[in-house]
C-alpha cells in the first residue's frame, strides 16, 4: 500500500501505526504521529488502521544545544 509520509509517497505493508513504526524502525519515546491531520495519541497506535494514501507525519524530538 502507497501512503504519503511526511509529504513523500511511502510503500508499506504496516496496517497500524505501531506496525509503521516498527517497519521504520522509530522508537516510540519523544514520537509524534498525526494521520490525516489528527495527532494519534500513543495508546491507540496499536489500534490505528492505515488506508491506501493515508497522509502520515510522523515527527521525533531531537536533542540538542
Amino acid at each position: 500500500m502507497i501512503l504519503i509520509l511526511n509529504g513523500q509517497p511511502y510503500d508499506t505493508a504496516a496496517d497500524t501505526v505501531a506496525q509503521l513504526l516498527k517497519e521504520k524502525d522509530i522508537a516510540p519515546d519523544g514520537t509524534a504521529v498525526a494521520v490525516a491531520e489528527q495527532v494519534i495519541p500513543r495508546s491507540q497506535w496499536d489500534t490505528t488502521p492505515l488506508n491506501e494514501g493515508a497522509a502520515v507525519e510522523i515527527l521525533t524530538a531531537v536533542q540538542g544545544g
